[in-house]
């Protein structure tokens, strides 16, 4: 179910390590999806690709269009120039939780807040993020900063009537606990899901979406596996946390928007959903996340 070669801007013209080599092109999708999440400036793999052949390799598998997305100032400031570039985008910009005990540290963290909420006036950002807590690579004092900034981005979600995206690693129940206390914008997305069914409940019953990206294929993650499985189908998102996450079979190699039809595919056999169906849903839905790509 896929081409013997990468699109052509992500063909290496030597062959060098082989887990930085982008995997084949996938059969395209029967209807148009798009990426709900991606860094088109993070490289990752031998190539550095721009955006607009990686939106074109996308395209041509039936991926219509992406979420661009910031995690500091630096990627923040890029997305708004890529979203003035190539309508093929949308954006995100955040301070990434990981980096906002560094920002704190120099003494930066509302400034680069502050910048971030400018940004975010740009009409074609449609969500702030990613933000949220992350357990898993930031510890003690560092997790005073984190929550702090987390509740700032919710605050300029909701001021700005944007999707809020959340990065949650390691730390499900305090994510859901901050949400109920500063009340929840009015559209949330749990970026790359990684909960269970409990999570995924807590979902169904607040409206939040759940974004799955290639983790979903491993063969490690029935839990992931099992939450889709009783997610809300209106609910439900896709995405590749490019250059990251790589679907099965090519897990370890880098990602790209072109691989979200390996990622939809194995959705659709976990879901029992026809292939065509879920791809409108999926499009249906992301649509009501961020608003039209027009």
């Amino acid at each position: 179910m896929c081409n013997s070669l990468p699109p052509a801007s992500y063909r290496a013209t030597e062959t060098g390590d082989s887990r930085k080599e982008y995997p084949p092109a996938p059969e395209p999708l029967p209807v148009p999806v798009m990426d709900n999440h991606t860094h088109l400036d993070f490289r990752h793999g031998l190539l550095e690709v721009a955006v607009a052949d990686a939106l074109d390799a996308a395209e041509a598998v039936g991926v219509q269009g992406a979420v661009q997305v910031g995690c500091d100032l630096e990627s923040s400031r890029f997305t708004v120039q890529a979203l003035d570039a190539d309508r093929r985008l949308l954006g995100a910009v955040a301070i990434h939780p990981n980096d906002a005990p560094v920002y704190a540290g120099r003494g930066e963290l509302e400034s680069a807040l502050a910048e971030i909420e400018e940004l975010a006036a740009h009409p074609r950002v449609r969500a702030i993020g990613e933000t949220g807590l992350d357990f898993y690579r930031t510890h003690g004092d560092g997790l005073v900063h984190q929550r702090h900034s987390f509740r700032r981005h919710i605050d300029i979600a909701k001021r700005l009537d944007l999707t809020l995206q959340i990065h949650d690693r390691d730390a499900h129940d305090d994510v859901v606990q901050v949400l109920r206390e500063e009340g929840a914008p009015e559209r949330v997305v749990f970026h790359c899901f990684s909960g269970d069914e409990e999570l995924a409940r807590i979902c169904n019953l607040n409206g939040w979406y759940m974004s799955f990206a290639g983790t979903m294929t491993f063969k490690n993650a029935a839990n992931l596996r099992d939450a889709l499985a009783i997610a809300d189908p209106e609910l439900v998102l896709v995405e590749t946390d490019s250059p990251f996450l790589t679907p099965h079979p090519y897990r370890g190699r880098p990602n790209a928007s072109y691989m979200v039809p390996y990622t939809v595919r194995s959705m659709a056999e976990v879901t029992g959903t026809e292939l065509s169906t879920l791809c409108s849903q999926l499009a249906q839905n992301t649509v009501a996340t961020y608003g039209s790509w027009d």
